[in-house]
């Protein structure tokens, strides 16, 4: 197969765990999935956490352990930022449950809500009721980011499990799999990249390196940060690193060379806490004090006040400190 055609299917879609022990990261939680997998019986789940850190893939390959060759006629999923009014409850949900499926004793239907902190809380009040009625036939599996936006009464319902963000080694241990199955040329500042940019959501790390890869063929830190449009890290460390030593010009001049750029001031200010964060040359009471003022400025830009003086007096303040 050429590797034009073998581009044409997303990577993180052909590199998608098909079972539970294939999937990176949250190991404790990913053994109790195990455990009710291996018991047969399902309770109705809430899996929360960051995005793209293996919630709906977790309960996809859970589905695919406990129903097998039946998965396709006993499994719905819809994503509730879509589908999240309660018409859909009363029509799509309440009808599958309905529905009549040969299943092994035991077994049961299985609804996948994906991002179910979407749905609207008469949505959620109306799938109280259906799953009281219909547990014995189905249960509900609901990934969401924020468990506390689920209605008490669903989480009084549920077994909730949190998975965190994935560590930068699990990342690039998949990279690397991604990489090597698809023959790709890459350099190791190409791989730190993909791991800066991500922070912790494999599917952006996935995403990052196919469209490097589509873009420039070659994966290195230059390319991948042109392609995910986020300032390079090293100029930006130049940057705050010139103002801590109270060389205000040169840090201006690095802004200046950014903001030529057409990088946003919002990009700027979240990449120069990624980068300030980890200055482990710098004692970190004075991180703190850089993160701090890197913070409010964060905070100023995203409310809309004038974007690139935000940023000048952000490194005239930190200049200052020096």
């Amino acid at each position: 197969m050429s590797k034009a055609l073998k581009l044409e299917l997303p990577w993180v879609e052909k590199y998608r765990p098909k079972v539970l022990k294939d999937v990176v990261g949250n190991a404790e939680t990913v053994e109790r999935l195990q455990l009710i997998a291996q018991d047969g019986n399902m309770p109705h789940l809430i899996i929360s956490g960051l995005p793209g850190i293996g919630k709906t893939t977790s309960i996809h390959c859970l589905a695919h352990e406990l129903l097998g060759e039946s998965y396709g006629d006993a499994v719905l999923e819809l994503n509730a930022s879509d589908d999240r009014g309660i018409e859909v409850v009363r029509n799509k949900i309440k009808q599958f449950a309905q529905k009549k499926v040969q299943l092994a004793p035991g077994k049961h239907k299985i609804v996948i809500l994906d991002e179910a902190d979407s749905m609207t809380a008469g949505a959620q009040q109306a799938l109280r009721r259906t799953m009281e009625i219909y547990s014995n036939t189905t249960r509900f599996a609901f990934a969401c980011n924020q468990s506390n936006k689920i209605i008490e009464p669903l989480q009084s319902r549920c077994a909730i499990l949190r998975y965190t963000r994935l560590l930068d080694e699990q990342v690039l241990d998949r990279l690397l799999l991604v990489i090597k199955a698809e023959g790709v040329e890459y350099a190791n500042d190409g791989l730190e990249a993909l791991i800066f940019t991500a922070e912790g959501d494999m599917r952006q790390a996935i995403n990052n390196l196919q469209s490097t890869v589509a873009g420039f063929t070659f994966v290195s830190g230059e390319n991948v940060f042109r392609v995910v449009d986020s300032p390079h890290p090293l100029v930006v460390r130049k940057m705050v690193l010139s103002a801590s030593a109270g060389q205000i010009d040169d840090a201006i001049d690095y802004l200046n060379t950014l903001w030529a750029k057409g990088y946003s001031a919002v990009d700027i200010a979240s990449t120069s806490f990624k980068v300030t964060k980890n200055m482990v040359e710098i004692k970190e009471g004075r991180r703190l004090e850089l993160i701090r003022e890197i913070g409010f400025t964060h905070m100023h830009v995203l409310e809309g006040v004038s974007s690139y003086l935000q940023l000048s007096g952000m490194l005239a303040r930190i200049a200052d400190m020096a």
